[in-house]
């Protein structure tokens, strides 16, 4: 783990937030690799099930909602922990991780008796700090789609099964976040409320968990690191029938990187409870309303980031030296391709691979780098997982043509310039 979290900040991966104040704990910032491998995992998760279904639609809901969504979801009830505090280094520590519930793991202090504290953010609306302006950071993405469900019959007029998928931030006020960017008050959800029809939720629920399971795998994650682990009766939520967490086998152990939860009805029951509003569906062929069930498979962006990190983490050695290699699935590696001036002190070698770099950034993510000998560029390509490296040298003035490196193999193929773009393309393809 800690190799991993080297490699992110010496590559421009994941910073510190502030970090020149200190930083901020548990909060992270994307760099430009970051941002890039973000993007393409948040695109391939899009792609896969909202552009690859014919059954899916997406939505943006706004992170501030109606201070009743929460009430009627129950999380200003039911959403806490319980935590005590030290009373004298003052530490706060979620009450269930606690061996000794009555001494401080830190300093062995006397510690209170566990009270239950609410995980959410709390602010507040207009310019006057008052109570009645109370409003939430939101805890999840979910409600969103819920409340806009019959938004979507009015103008969409879907049959059932469908299903709506978001991409959003959520925030919560955790007390024990860690293990890097695993847990963190602020983080990116992925999730996907599927209604169906009552009698169709548990087969719709098995086939959301094989699907899933099956993404992750298709991106290449090792299966000997992927799990499913249901829930025992004990474990579900109130209102939920069955779940399935997706497990990764990160460096610090087994933990959930993805959920797949048979929610029953219960959401929107609550939804038309607290609202007045009709949130039932009306079955054509049949002239019934009723409630669909909800399948949810709901995934956090910075997990998953960090497991296809870990997975794709490899040192090999090559002749007396350790190469360290991001073998990351081609859609989601930040980079494509890194064109590598060999000279770069001679002008038009430099000017040619600048050239050719130009001409590739209008096709894929290409990066351009002169700076340092060609052993080391190709080093700090492999260790951000880019895919080709493009070498231009002396003799590409001449016969127009430049070498192309594979990372993975570490193999060279010398290739003419105008046909560059299909040889790379076709690669990616």
């Amino acid at each position: 783990m800690e190799k991993i979290v080297s490699l992110c900040k010496r590559r421009g991966f994941i910073f510190q937030s502030s970090d020149i104040y200190g930083g901020l704990s548990n909060t992270w910032d994307y760099g430009p690799y970051g941002v890039e491998l973000k993007n393409n995992l948040k695109r391939a998760w899009w792609k896969a099930n909202v552009y690859e279904r014919y059954d899916i639609m997406g939505m943006d809901a706004a992170i501030l909602m109606h201070p009743k969504v929460w009430e009627a979801s129950g999380h200003v009830q039911n959403f806490f922990d319980l935590k005590s505090d030290c009373l004298s280094c003052r530490k706060r520590f979620k009450s269930e991780d606690l061996k000794d519930k009555n001494k401080c793991p830190e300093c062995a202090g006397k510690l209170t008796e566990s009270r239950p504290f609410n995980l959410m953010f709390k602010t507040y609306q207009g310019p006057v700090e008052e109570s009645g302006n109370e409003i939430y950071m939101r805890p999840e993405t979910a409600q969103g789609m819920f409340v806009n469900f019959a938004n979507i019959l009015d103008s969409r007029h879907p049959k059932l099964p469908f299903g709506l998928a978001q991409i959003g931030k959520s925030f919560r006020n955790e007390i024990t976040p860690g293990n890097f960017t695993f847990r963190t008050r602020e983080f990116e959800q992925m999730e996907i409320e599927y209604f169906v029809k009552p009698l169709d939720a548990e087969k719709a629920y098995n086939e959301w968990v094989d699907a899933r399971y099956q993404w992750y795998l298709n991106l290449g994650i090792n299966k000997n690191n992927l799990r499913l682990r249901p829930h025992a009766k004990d474990e579900l939520a109130h209102y939920a029938a069955s779940c399935t967490d997706i497990e990764y086998n990160f460096p610090f152990g087994w933990s959930e990187l993805e959920g797949v939860a048979n929610r029953t009805d219960f959401d929107l029951k609550q939804h038309a409870e607290h609202s007045g509003k009709e949130l039932t569906f009306f079955e054509d062929s049949t002239k019934e309303k009723f409630y669909p069930y909800i399948i949810e498979p709901s995934g956090g962006v910075d997990r998953a980031l960090l497991a296809f990190l870990a997975d794709a983490y490899n040192e090999e050695k090559v002749k007396e030296d350790t190469r360290v290699v991001l073998k990351i699935h081609k859609d989601l590696a930040p980079t494509k391709v890194a064109v590598l001036p060999l000279l770069r002190n001679r002008p038009e070698i430099v000017e040619l691979a600048k050239k050719i770099c130009r001409d590739l950034k209008k096709i894929m993510v290409t990066v351009y780098d002169d700076t340092g000998a060609i052993g080391k560029l190709y080093r700090r390509q492999d260790e951000v997982g880019t895919l080709f490296c493009v070498t231009v040298d002396v003799q590409s003035l001449e016969d127009k043509q430049v070498t192309v490196r594979n990372r993975d193999t570490m193999l060279q193929d010398r290739i003419p310039v105008e046909n560059l773009i299909k040889y790379l393309s076709d690669k990616l393809i």
